[in-house]
């Protein structure tokens, strides 16, 4: 069963790979197998760099609005009352006041 499971396992399913795989069938069954493991496995890789070279394109082709307001945190730093070596520092937005 688990062979006969991971048999049909090795399965192509773009056509141009399909097309290939009958041309390239022998009739020799080990050499078919053979064959088809590299087709599935090559199918597999060709498949992630399409699926990958088509996500960037997606990604670049998206417009982002531009970050023309942009605000400059405020940074301050005081004696720490627990460490006598390190200070406190706080990094807040300019409209945050300390209650």
């Amino acid at each position: 069963m688990g062979q006969e499971q991971r048999v049909n396992e090795l399965t192509l399913r773009l056509d141009t790979f399909k097309q290939l795989y009958l041309k390239l069938k022998t009739g020799v069954v080990w050499l078919d197998h053979l064959i088809l493991g590299l087709l599935v496995w090559l199918e597999e890789k060709y498949l992630d760099v399409h699926v990958e070279m088509t996500v960037d394109e997606a990604l670049r082709e998206l417009e982002l609005p531009p970050m023309e307001d942009y605000i400059t945190p405020v940074i301050t730093e005081r004696p720490s009352e627990a460490s006598t070596s390190l200070p406190e520092m706080r990094i807040t937005a300019p409209w945050y006041k300390e209650g």
